[in-house]
């Protein structure tokens, strides 16, 4: 079972900003012709609106063949290769889903369980992902609050430092004053002490 919601998991595709599967894949999940696929949906179009289907265009189609040759094995197999002349239809998970009240082969049923169980696990995928990022970003506003409040430290003792230096400088010029008076008093002739 899990190895069947991986090989799922690899035929969901993002396009036009949604997670959708190919009409090609499902029908190989489900075990019928793509074209049957399509008959099914045509006749019920009603149940399949825009955000739960939709047609790819041909250029849209050439890239995504062209992005991601390997997976479409099934797509050449059918002769269409390269030159496609059919545009694919694309589900949404809500679409998927409606496909099996158009399908109803056992087969069909538990692909659409598959299916189903693998887009779960593609939104937890993409929440625990959120999330993730989400603490990245509170970690790099905490790491940026923090080296700015060490620029301003360093920035702070670098003040406190030339202060530190002036008063020394300060100190030694008061001692040097000192120094010099007491030579000069030196110097002078002292006035005796005692009678005279």
């Amino acid at each position: 079972m899990k190895d069947e919601i991986v090989l799922v998991q690899d035929l969901i595709h993002e396009i036009r900003g949604k997670k959708v599967m190919l009409d090609f894949d499902l029908a190989r999940l489900y075990q019928v012709e793509t074209r049957t696929l399509k008959q099914a949906v045509r006749r019920n179009i009603a149940r399949f609106p825009p955000d739960f289907m939709f047609e790819l265009t041909l250029e849209e189609t050439k890239n995504l063949l062209d992005s991601s040759r390997s997976q479409f094995v099934t797509l050449e197999n059918t002769g269409r290769g390269s030159n496609v002349k059919y545009k694919p239809f694309v589900f949404t998970e809500q679409g998927v889903a409606m496909l099996s009240s158009v399908l109803r082969s056992e087969t069909a049923i538990q692909a659409n369980i598959a299916i189903m169980r693998a887009f779960v696990r593609v939104r937890e995928y993409l929440l625990a992902a959120s999330s993730v990022s989400l603490e990245l970003k509170e970690l790099r506003a905490r790491v940026d609050l923090l080296k700015q409040e060490q620029e301003e430290n360093l920035e702070a003792m670098n003040d406190l430092s030339e202060d530190l230096r002036q008063d020394i400088d300060n100190l030694y010029l008061a001692i040097g004053e000192l120094s010099a008076k007491i030579e000069e008093k030196k110097n002078e002739p002292r006035p005796r002490i005692g009678f005279k």
